[in-house]
């Protein structure tokens, strides 16, 4: 494993975005299909931008994709 895959920032995140997969399974077993869509895109959207932000060309590029992680989306 490299640099980035033993980042506690994507391990926390990853482990999160399992959370909400389970947690919207329960909610789809209760036909709450739209809110599990919605939380589903979001909640695993944070992965997706923390590791893209780790993956940034500079500094500034880093804290920008960073940034967009902390609001969610």
């Amino acid at each position: 494993m490299g640099k980035l895959e033993n980042s506690p920032v994507r391990i926390k995140s990853f482990e999160f975005a399992c959370k909400i997969v389970h947690y919207c399974d329960e909610l789809k077993k209760n036909k709450d299909f739209e809110i599990a869509s919605q939380l589903l895109k979001s909640g695993t959207s944070i992965g997706a931008n923390t590791r893209e932000a780790q993956r940034g060309v500079s500094a500034k590029d880093f804290k920008n994709k960073f940034g967009i992680s902390f609001k969610g989306g």
